[in-house]
């Protein structure tokens, strides 16, 4: 499923998301032209094997925090920069400014470091803001259920633009991550895709919505 836009609209000026947004996107154009790539991921990126075998803590959260405004290519910035634009601006809306910023990064950390209690010995780069913008998503499954999100869904070999309600594809689209890890997992290949970063980002959003819904710091 594709989401092409939802039924909200913005209360307020996105200005955390947009500028995300624009970081991103000028950090991937610096990427573009770095003159070895691999070397400059290996020198930035965060690698599990340096956090869990080495216990070089403060540098490891360094390259985490840096690692998400990696990307491995355009299919996968402009992946991620659209589920942000379709779904932060309402989030950001529901959190205030701050605290979304606050989602956004701790959901990003978050999903690195349990990726890598995953495979703790790996010395590959871990890139991409998948992982914040996961816990992005799960925030707008809790706050916005209710919403209609208009998806390009495959039916035979057409793509076809139907609505589809919040809550479902937001499910739909958690169990894909969550199969895809298991799969990960039994089969050993995880097809160079962080998928329990995505399925622990998601959770983090889940459960921080529920607590700024049940301590009354956001109201919808």
């Amino acid at each position: 499923m594709i989401p092409l836009k939802d039924d909200i609209s913005s209360k307020t000026v996105p200005i955390i998301n947009i500028s995300l947004i624009v970081i991103n996107i000028i950090v991937f154009i610096y990427e573009v032209n770095v003159k070895n790539i691999n070397v400059f991921l290996y020198n930035n990126a965060f690698i599990p094997d340096m956090l869990f075998v080495h216990l070089d803590i403060f540098r490891s959260f360094e390259r985490m925090f840096e690692s998400m405004f990696f990307h491995g290519g355009f299919l996968h910035i402009l992946g991620n920069m659209w589920f942000l634009w379709i779904f932060g601006d309402n989030v950001e809306d529901a959190y205030g400014h701050i605290n979304y910023l606050f989602l956004y990064i701790l959901g990003g950390l978050l999903a690195f470091f349990m990726q890598g209690v995953i495979n703790p010995g790996s010395t590959v780069p871990m890139i991409g803001a998948s992982g914040a913008i996961s816990a992005v998503v799960g925030s707008y499954f809790i706050m916005f259920p209710k919403a209609k999100i208009l998806s390009l869904i495959l039916i035979v070999i057409i793509l076809v633009p139907i609505w589809v309600p919040a809550w479902l594809f937001t499910i739909l689209w958690f169990f894909i991550q969550y199969f895809n890890g298991i799969l990960s997992i039994v089969s050993q290949s995880a097809g160079g895709v962080a998928w329990f970063a995505h399925i622990s980002g998601f959770l983090f959003g889940v459960i921080a919505a529920k607590y700024m819904l049940n301590t009354g710091r956001i109201r919808l």
